[in-house]
Formats: structure tokens, C-alpha cells, sequence
């Protein structure tokens, strides 16, 4: 899984993204690429279940926006590929497993982002300077989640994006860790909250949260894969 995972980008988008696998290995992907001199794609997949099944069909649904084989597909609308792969992808031919995606296209020239999804965590899009005043954005997924309805829809949206504006994409293993042995799990809006409270600064936030779960957690072993990309813009 590691050697799909793409290089990191540097220039006038820089990324970077950390990857950790639960010990069962879970069906995460995730992956960007310029489609041409002007966008940028960035995805990431969460296969449902644990195991090689859920891996393999990460890695197909990775590498088929990769090679962009999917049909009559305008792989610059996230609508179009949502829902190329929801007719893709059935659950009933993969053996019941389905997955849950954030899919967005970067518009360098027009400094907007246009994005969908099917049951997957919000994107986060910090603006410039933000410490502690709350105005991270959070890019939701409208649609439902794929492999289950094959006649199902994924609006997108679209949002400008500033000069040095951050996006974070993360799979659901960031932020479900249980607080200690026996407690109760870490929530979508207590992860957003502390990484709204994370100074920008030198230090990655990324390895700041690893830390931080780990901690919350009491062990460096996680329930579900651990994903998460960030984008500099």
C-alpha cells in the first residue's frame, strides 16, 4: 500500500500526508495528481472493513482514477467521478464491501476548489493565519456513500481558495480513537477543535496530532488505518 502512495508534491502546491496502518491493515487510499497545467485532483478512500479485501479494493479504486479508465467520465467534475465510481464499484460484486470518499479538483488559474463526496469526514480548508477563531471551513460529503446505490447523486461545490490556504483530507481513523483502554471514543468536532487550536508553526500538526492520539489512546497501535493529506496552496 505504501508504494501506490504518491510522491509529495512540491512547487506552487506543495503536499504532504502521513499514513500509519492499523494492525489489521484497513482499506485506506489516497492520492493527487494534475490532471493538466491548470487542475489538480486529491482523493482519499476509506474501504469499509479490515483485511487484504478491503486493501485490494482500495488500491483498484486508486489506481482507476490514476490511469482515469473510468467511462465517459470529466475527471475535473468530482460529481462525474463519484458517481463513476458508484457504478463502478457495486458492492455486490466486491463481495459487499463499499467506501466512503473526498474527492476535490484545485483550479490554479481561478484559485478555487470544486469538491463532493459519499459518507466521508469534511475537508478542512484553513485560511491563512488561523489560530483559535474558529474559521476553519468544512468541506462536506453530500452523497451517500459507494457501492450501495448505483442510481445515487454527489453534488459538489465550490470554494475560492487564498494564497497560502491549507487543505486537510483524513480518513475516519484519525479522529475514532478511544480515550484510554476503556473510554469513550474521540469525536469528529473534538478533532476539529484541537486542530483549531494547534498554533501554525514549524512543527507538522500532522506529527502534533499523532502524538496527541497516541497519547490520548495510551498506545502507538490504531483501531483503523490513520490518513491524512495536507495541501499547501
Amino acid at each position: 500500500v505504501r508504494s501506490l502512495l504518491p510522491e509529495r508534491l512540491r512547487g506552487p502546491v506543495q503536499t504532504d500526508w502521513r499514513f500509519i496502518p492499523s494492525a489489521a491493515l484497513g482499506g485506506d487510499a489516497f492520492d493527487y495528481q494534475w490532471l493538466d497545467d491548470d487542475h489538480l485532483a486529491i482523493c482519499l478512500l476509506d474501504v469499509c472493513g479490515h483485511g487484504v479485501g478491503s486493501a485490494l479494493l482500495s488500491i483498484s479504486a486508486i489506481n482507476t482514477l490514476r490511469s482515469q479508465t473510468l467511462p465517459n467520465t470529466e475527471f475535473r467534475d468530482p460529481s462525474q467521478v463519484l458517481e463513476g465510481l458508484n457504478r463502478a464499484f457495486p458492492m455486490e460484486r466486491q463481495n459487499s464491501m463499499f467506501f466512503t470518499m473526498w474527492y476535490g479538483v484545485y483550479n490554479a488559474k481561478k484559485h478555487s476548489l470544486i469538491y463532493a463526496g459519499g459518507g466521508h469526514p469534511p475537508g478542512l480548508l484553513v485560511p491563512r493565519g488561523v489560530s483559535n477563531d474558529g474559521t476553519i471551513r468544512q468541506l462536506d460529503s453530500e452523497g451517500p456513500m459507494i457501492g450501495i446505490d448505483d442510481t445515487a447523486e454527489f453534488p459538489s461545490e465550490t470554494v475560492e481558495v487564498g494564497s497560502h490556504d491549507q487543505l486537510l483530507v483524513y480518513s475516519d481513523g484519525v479522529f475514532e480513537v478511544r480515550k484510554g483502554p476503556d473510554g469513550e471514543m474521540w469525536t469528529l468536532n473534538e478533532f476539529i477543535e484541537w486542530f483549531n487550536s494547534q498554533p501554525p508553526g514549524e512543527e507538522s500538526r500532522m506529527d502534533a496530532l499523532i502524538q496527541y492520539t497516541r497519547q490520548l489512546q495510551g498506545g502507538d497501535e490504531y483501531l483503523d488505518d490513520f490518513s491524512i493529506v495536507e495541501i499547501n496552496f
